[in-house]
């Protein structure tokens, strides 16, 4: 029973409120909580897109140093626009997970 409770009540549901009001400094108006799941604008006024999100994800200072000369690399190879997520995201595109071990558990 107080599990359900617990689960019942996502505190990251909201976290584009969170952001804007703790992170940035400035409550939602009531235009912004009308526009929350569409497209918001930006201080500039200009519309922000809604087809990527910034995250934040941790990684292993070797597997960044990886990364990182992955994309110095392409860039040496004339790939002038290459980028971190831009590899990050050719990874995701190629991994088949039916062909990765089961885990031992």
């Amino acid at each position: 029973m107080k599990e359900d409770k617990l689960m019942a009540h996502d505190p990251l549901r909201d976290a584009d409120a969170i952001l804007t009001e703790e992170y940035y400094g400035r409550r939602l108006r009531a235009s912004d909580e009308a526009l929350a799941p569409a497209r918001r604008r930006a201080a500039t006024g200009h519309l922000k897109p809604t087809h990527y999100k910034v995250i934040c994800i941790s990684m292993y200072t070797r597997d960044i140093e990886e990364l990182e000369a992955k994309v110095a690399e392409l860039k040496r190879r004339g790939w002038t626009k290459a980028s971190k997520s831009q590899l990050i995201r050719l990874a995701l595109s190629q991994i088949d997970l039916d062909k990765l071990a089961t885990p031992r558990q």
